[in-house]
């Protein structure tokens, strides 16, 4: 029996490749000779970089970039083989970069993210592989694009400071010694994030609060990124803030489409190309998949959801192990041939966490069991 375990990361717990560790030794337990394939998963956030060295190999190179709030510290990101960088936002503009009390999107700046691709350029990468997620910035990626080049000037003709407060005052942008090799480069920006660059539903409104800003600040950040896609245009760019993802990282979404000529697709779908997905789901008897929550959120560009989408298309069962499942009707799990949640008893959050992985172990343990009964039953 070939089985692949195809899971996302345990939010707070486990890493993927954990999480499939410990599928696999449940199974073993009652499958010892089966054909096991792990393939941990991300869905382009967090991670994303982590499981692509894992199934592709390539090498890490840490950079000395700029924080948030331009302090220097290292980053690193992914090269692989095939000239491809792979670079998540988060490792040098990321929220958790920051304390609680640091948090001020109206100053954080998204220059470190610059700096690592002007790195990954250096290095010679004809394609880029962006991960948007957790960043701790609102600056439409003013910041990143100054770190390659670019600059941004107000009324006085004085260069604008970093941090997306700033973007109210802009009134030139100079592209002449923007970096050369942006043109001849490949960007493939993975965001599961469909908001608009402003308005109700925009980066900052949804975003801001979580980055630090109060009421106040939310609506000058969204009066500010308005301000800049207003100039961009006027500079005869194309204008995208009405695109569903530009929102993506407070404006880097919209920053990597209307400068680097970036795609914004899937990041579920991004991460299931370059690791030939549906080729192991095809090869494959059973796949397990799982996430820390499955939740309406499971079917709208998931691991998990993907990953059973794929599964029908090849008539391949499909089982999802989960920490917990939240607000599904019976209905919306079918997608599934089993679900599993692996919480073992009512405890403290603190210890379903720690315990995860056992967890995991005993209900990966049970369901090879049950279907061991199913096999020997007449």
């Amino acid at each position: 029996m070939k089985i692949l375990i195809a899971p996302d990361s345990f939010k707070e717990s486990l890493e993927a490749l954990e999480v499939c560790q410990a599928i696999k030794s449940g199974f073993s337990q009652v499958f010892p000779n089966a054909d096991y394939t792990l393939l941990p998963m991300a869905d382009g956030g967090e991670g994303t970089s982590a499981v692509l060295s894992y199934v592709l190999g390539g090498r890490w190179k840490a950079v000395i970039v700029h924080d948030p709030l331009m302090r220097l510290i290292s980053a690193k990101y992914l090269l692989l083989p095939d000239a491809t960088a792979v670079i998540e936002v988060a490792a040098a503009c990321g929220l958790h970069l920051l304390t609680v009390a640091e948090r001020n999107p109206s100053i954080a700046s998204s220059y470190g993210v610059g700096e690592l691709i002007k790195d990954a350029l250096d290095e010679g990468a004809k394609r880029i592989i962006i991960g948007l997620g957790g960043s701790a910035t609102n600056d439409a990626g003013v910041g990143m694009l100054t770190a390659l080049g670019m600059a941004f000037y107000d009324q006085q003709g004085e260069p604008l400071a970093p941090g997306g407060g700033q973007l109210a005052s802009l009134q030139r942008i100079d592209s002449s010694a923007f970096n050369p090799n942006i043109l001849n480069t490949v960007f493939e920006v993975a965001c599961d994030v469909t908001n608009p660059l402003c308005g109700p539903l925009g980066a900052s409104a949804i975003f801001g609060p979580q980055k630090g800003a109060n009421p106040e600040q939310v609506a000058r950040l969204d009066k500010s990124l308005s301000h800049f896609a207003t100039v961009c245009h006027q500079h005869s760019y194309e204008n995208y803030q009405d695109i569903a993802g530009a929102g993506a990282a407070g404006g880097l979404g919209l920053a990597l489409m209307t400068f680097c000529g970036a795609q914004l697709q899937s990041g579920f779908n991004t991460m299931a190309e370059a690791v030939d997905l549906s080729q192991h789901i095809a090869n494959a008897d059973l796949v397990i998949t799982g996430e820390g929550k499955l939740d309406a959120q499971t079917s709208m560009g998931k691991v998990a959801g993907g990953i059973s989408q794929l599964a029908k298309l090849s008539h391949t069962p499909v089982i999802a192990i989960c920490g917990s499942v939240d607000g599904l009707k019976p209905a919306q799990t079918t997608q599934f041939d089993v679900v599993m949640p692996s919480i073992q008893k009512v405890d403290s959050i603190d210890k379903v966490l720690r315990y995860a992985y056992d967890n995991i172990e005993t209900t990966a343990v049970n369901i090879a069991a049950a279907i061991r009964l199913g096999q020997n039953m007449k």
